[in-house]
C-alpha cells in the first residue's frame, strides 16, 4: 500500500509542477520577433490600384502594427466597379506553427478568408494559401503573394488554383506609399 501512496503522491507532485510551469508560460506574453518586424515594413498609408479584369479599384490602405507588435491591422477603402469597397485584414506570425497567418474580411463577402503562409527571402515574398469561396460561390483554393519591391512599393497578386493545380490570375494590387 505504501508503494501506491508514494506513486500517487509522486504523480500529484509532477502534475502540480507541470500545471504551474504551463500556467507560468501561459501568463508570459509573446514578444514580437523578426517575422513581425517583416510585417512592420507594410506599416503606413498606401495608395492602392487593383487590377481585376475590366474593373479597377483605386483606394487607400492604412496599415498599423497593433497588439504589442504581434499583428498588422489593415484597412482598405476605395471604389470597385462604381461601388464603395471596404476591407479589413490582420496578419501575424504564429510562433507555434511557424507560419504567417492572414485573416481578411470585406464588403463583398460575408465569409472571412483565413490563410497560412511562409516568407521566401530569395524573392522577398510572403506566400499565403487559403481555401474559401470562389467567384462562382463554390469552394476554391487560392494563393496570394506579397512582394516587397522596396520600402515604398509592394505588389500583391492573387491566383485561383484549379483542380489541375494550375494557377489562374485573379487580381493584382500595386501599393505605393503615400508621401506626407
Amino acid at each position: 500500500m505504501n508503494r501506491f501512496v508514494l506513486l500517487g503522491v509522486g504523480t500529484l507532485i509532477f502534475a502540480v509542477a507541470l500545471a504551474s510551469t504551463s500556467a507560468a508560460k501561459a501568463q508570459q506574453p509573446e514578444k514580437a520577433g523578426p517575422e513581425h518586424e517583416r510585417l512592420k515594413d507594410f506599416e503606413g498609408t498606401w495608395n492602392a490600384v487593383v487590377k481585376a479584369g475590366p474593373q479597377d479599384l483605386k483606394g487607400v490602405a492604412v496599415n498599423k502594427m497593433e497588439c504589442g507588435g504581434l499583428w498588422m491591422v489593415s484597412e482598405l477603402n476605395g471604389e470597385f466597379g462604381g461601388a464603395k469597397f471596404q476591407g479589413r485584414g490582420m496578419d501575424g506570425f504564429d510562433v507555434e506553427k511557424q507560419k504567417y497567418i492572414g485573416i481578411w474580411i470585406d464588403s463583398m463577402s460575408s465569409t472571412p478568408t483565413i490563410s497560412e503562409g511562409t516568407y521566401d527571402p530569395a524573392t522577398k515574398s510572403l506566400i499565403y494559401f487559403a481555401e474559401g469561396k470562389g467567384p462562382d460561390g463554390k469552394p476554391a483554393k487560392v494563393k496570394s503573394i506579397s512582394i516587397w519591391r522596396n520600402k515604398d512599393h509592394r505588389t500583391f497578386q492573387m491566383f485561383m488554383i484549379g483542380a489541375d493545380g494550375k494557377e489562374q490570375p485573379m487580381m493584382t494590387i500595386e501599393y505605393t506609399r503615400k508621401k506626407a
